[in-house]
């Protein structure tokens, strides 16, 4: 794991798919291009979903980990 200046951080616990790949949607659209998004997420399938998301957009995945039952997401905005 790096360590990036994070510059907001989502927590997705406990929403089911689609919901954490929406809210990080919303919350990329309040940065600015360069800012890292951080988002914490409980759904399996959101491992497919943003890497799927991130493949198709201009922002970039810069890391996913899994860290005790939750999945994060460092995700700067293109």
């Amino acid at each position: 794991m790096t360590d990036y200046p994070i510059d907001q951080q989502l927590d997705a616990s406990g929403l089911h798919c689609p919901l954490p790949l929406l809210k990080a949607k919303q919350a990329l659209n309040h940065l600015q291009p360069g800012q890292i998004l951080r988002v914490i997420a409980t759904d399996a399938g959101s491992v497919r979903d943003f890497k799927a998301y991130t493949d198709q957009s201009d922002h970039c995945l810069l890391e996913s980990f899994v860290e005790q039952d939750s999945y994060i997401y460092i995700i700067r905005r293109g």
